[in-house]
């Protein structure tokens, strides 16, 4: 079973309803605007980060037209950014560059990865993420997101961006 499955299989068991969207593979934003994706829902931009000394891990969740400044979300939250490698992506969240999204804390047993949330996404009725993978896009409500996160024990902050 691939990981687009076991996502949706986790949602379905805990009956979150969804709308998925297949697509040929995308890997930013402008590529999801060109094939109308966008059109559907807010769909989100998500980066994996992990602080200087590379023992914290970072989902950073924000809304599509905005940019993150790394230098102001880290004094923000009192921590020094850098990208974190594919390896580490691959390592918390079972996921690959161009497919990150919050629904990788389903195998972050642990719930080691700590949670950054654009609060301007709070309340979105349809945001748009991936399944574990860039060649489907679903769309889910913001509190959803925010009630698997916090089910599975992950920290979830709410910020400014």
């Amino acid at each position: 079973m691939g990981k687009r499955e076991e996502i949706l299989n986790w949602l379905e068991g805990k009956g979150i309803a969804y709308e998925l969207m297949e697509h040929p593979p995308v890997y930013t934003i402008e590529d999801m605007e060109q094939l109308g994706i966008c059109l559907k829902g807010n769909v989100c931009k998500n980066l994996f980060l992990r602080d200087g000394k590379g023992k914290r891990h970072f989902l950073v969740m924000l809304a599509r037209d905005k940019q993150a400044d790394l230098k102001q979300l880290g004094e923000a939250v009192g921590v020094r950014f850098s990208f974190a490698s594919e390896e580490r992506l691959a390592k918390y969240l079972n996921l690959t560059k161009g497919a990150v999204t919050p629904l990788g804390i389903y195998y972050d047993r642990s719930a080691a990865v700590e949670v950054l949330m654009d609060a301007d996404l709070a309340g979105e009725p349809k945001l748009g993420v991936h399944p574990g993978e860039n060649t489907a896009t679903i769309f889910l409500s913001c509190d959803d997101v925010v009630k698997l996160i916090r089910e599975n024990g992950n920290s979830l902050t709410m910020v400014r961006i």
